[in-house]
């Protein structure tokens, strides 16, 4: 894989700068406003009263507002601002822009010239800066989670890959200087031109990224891309609908377009889907593997001791049959929680990992840490993941884990991407609570002879298909994919359009919602309207099913795939995939 073991990341990235470096790739910088300090200390007064402008209605207030205000931030004393009304409006009109251009003033400047075919991008690692706590790095040699660190590690690697020009900064002094922020508290913007083409981070770069950028971040927030391990779904995003409507997040509220969010597995198709990369066998390593597999071995998915509390039921009848393995991490004594009867191996090396994982016939998972991409790394080493099923499923609604989060998903199991998309003989999804389902599930594993599997969008030309098709396009207009993959569906009263479209073998597809928020879809789908309104809602267009009265979206930011509710019909547009690279329809390509 590009990136397996997390403690190889700084080298990684040390590499990449250096090789990027070695091409002598250099950086614009935004330019500076350079404000003219003495011509506006002697404009005469009528040169500088405040203008009443309808089309900036709010440029008398701001000035009030600077001349109460302007020693709160040292930013303003930065771009010029010297108490004087002159030094507001230039301000206000040059910097910010709430009042009109002084006719006084000099507004010829000279355009930047871009030479480089290939993007700017600046990859900011907030969840790693000491800001944001940092608190996954101390854990990483201590079995802590390491799915994000590993995507992000594969995202760098595909950018380079790509031929862009990279920077990376993992502090918020870093971001400052990369960003051209003024010195302050982030109340002025930034001026000149964005020196990136875009900006991929996480939410806790993005708010720092607000902190620091201030009223700029509405301005260049079609730069961003956000990586998102679980999604965030529209109705979360937009920051009035949530707040009226109580989709309470830690998280959302960011009013973006939802396919700036990047996700790591294909789970909510409102978000691009960026993935990582696995490590794909050879066919000698393959014949090897198939040698070498032990019926009788499995390896457990849990990597801290607490994971292991309450499991003693199901690991008993699985410890009847196979030998089981852990890879616990642990200082000074065995972790009291592993039953004595597993060989617990300690953390292991990647390289060490692969290894035990080739010889082991199964991978079971203990329902957390939930959508990992251990199971998809087990999986392309010839083990059988198996899997429990969460009766009901987990949600914001009944699982500590999901509140808060930017999303309303149920989830399954543990991996639904496997459980989906993968699925027998490679995955079993069982209820663990049933021992005689377990035990079933148990000897198929043994009984199944498989081959080591990796679905193509986690090869490192899948993932790089992914980048390269579906990061640029976000922005775009809405014609990719193309309109000849688009399937319409009306969906059953109260399913989502992620369900509906799933149900035919389809996947919801966000980018067509434009082209169907209108009459004639309604039509073409047989649906009688007694009245058609516009309506603020993250479920429309959808027809009600009493008494028949069909909606049209009004907000674009709100075109939802996840979106449900009772006693409405929603209009879903669905398209087909690829098998292994649902990213990409069949006219895709």
């Amino acid at each position: 894989a590009i990136a397996q073991n997390v403690s190889d990341m700084a080298t990684k990235v040390e590499q990449i700068l250096q090789r990027a470096t070695g091409r002598g790739s250099g950086w614009p910088r935004g330019a500076m406003c350079v404000f003219c300090h003495h011509a506006a200390r002697e404009s005469s007064t009528s040169q500088c009263d405040v203008p009443k402008d309808p089309h900036y209605p709010d440029c008398p207030s701001k000035v009030d507002w600077m001349r109460a205000r302007w020693t709160s931030d040292p930013c303003y004393s930065f771009y010029g601002v010297d108490g004087s009304d002159c030094s507001f409006l230039v301000y206000l009109s040059e910097v910010e822009w709430f009042c009109p251009p002084l006719a006084w003033r000099n507004h010829s400047s000279t355009p930047s010239v871009r030479t480089t075919p290939s993007s700017q991008i600046l990859v900011h690692v907030g969840f790693l800066t000491e800001e944001s706590g940092d608190v996954f790095s101390p854990k990483v040699l201590k079995g802590g989670p390491l799915g994000e660190m590993v995507q992000w590690s594969d995202i760098l690697a595909a950018l380079y890959v790509l031929g862009h020009d990279l920077k990376i900064s993992v502090s918020v002094k870093e971001l400052q200087r990369f960003l051209g922020v003024p010195p302050g508290r982030g109340n002025c913007p930034l001026t000149g031109r964005l020196p990136f083409d875009l900006i991929y981070t996480d939410y806790h770069g993005l708010q720092q990224m607000k902190q620091q950028m201030g009223i700029s971040l509405k301005k260049h927030k079609c730069h961003i891309r956000v990586i998102d391990s679980f999604g965030t779904e529209p109705a979360y995003n937009h920051e009035e609908y949530a707040t009226q409507h109580n989709y309470r997040t830690n998280w959302g509220y960011w009013n973006l377009n939802c396919r700036q969010f990047m996700t790591m597995f294909p789970h909510t198709p409102d978000n691009s889907f960026m993935g990582f990369v696995a490590e794909v066998m050879n066919e000698t390593d393959k014949r090897i593997t198939r040698l070498n597999k032990v019926d009788s071995m499995a390896v457990v998915y849990g990597k801290e001791p607490s994971m292991w509390k309450g499991k003693e039921k199901f690991l008993a009848i699985l410890h009847r049959y196979m030998e089981i393995h852990g890879t616990v991490y642990y200082e000074a004594q065995r972790p009291p929680e592993v039953p004595a009867f597993v060989k617990n191996h300690g953390l292991l090396p990647q390289q060490e990992l692969q290894q035990l994982l080739r010889k082991a016939k199964l991978f079971i998972g203990f329902g957390f840490p939930y959508e990992g991409p251990a199971p998809l790394e087990a999986i392309a080493n010839g083990c059988i993941f198996l899997q429990p099923k969460f009766q009901p499923s987990h949600s914001s609604l009944n699982h500590e884990f999901f509140r808060g989060k930017p999303t309303s998903r149920q989830v399954s199991s543990q991996h639904p991407y496997a459980q989906q998309y993968i699925g027998r003989p490679h995955v079993l999804t069982v209820d663990f609570n049933d021992s005689r389902q377990f035990e079933d599930a148990v000897h198929e594993v043994m009984r199944t002879q498989v081959d080591p599997f990796l679905p193509y969008e986690y090869t490192c030309e899948g993932m790089l298909e992914s980048a390269l098709v579906w990061a640029p396009n976000i922005t775009a207009p809405a014609c990719w994919p193309p309109l000849s993959a688009m399937q319409l569906l009306l969906a059953q009263e109260g399913v989502s359009c992620v369900g509906s479209c799933q149900v035919e073998g389809l996947i919801c597809e966000p980018a067509f919602f434009p082209f169907i928020n209108n009459p004639e879809a309604f039509t073409g789908l047989r649906v009688h309207c007694e009245a058609l309104e516009a309506e603020v809602n993250h479920i429309f267009p959808a027809v009600s099913v009493e008494p028949g009265e069909c909606f049209l979206q009004k907000e674009p930011l709100l075109y939802s795939c996840a979106g449900v509710q009772a006693k409405h019909r929603r209009l879903c547009p669905c398209r087909d995939f690829l098998r292994g690279q649902v990213a990409m329809c069949k006219d895709c390509v």
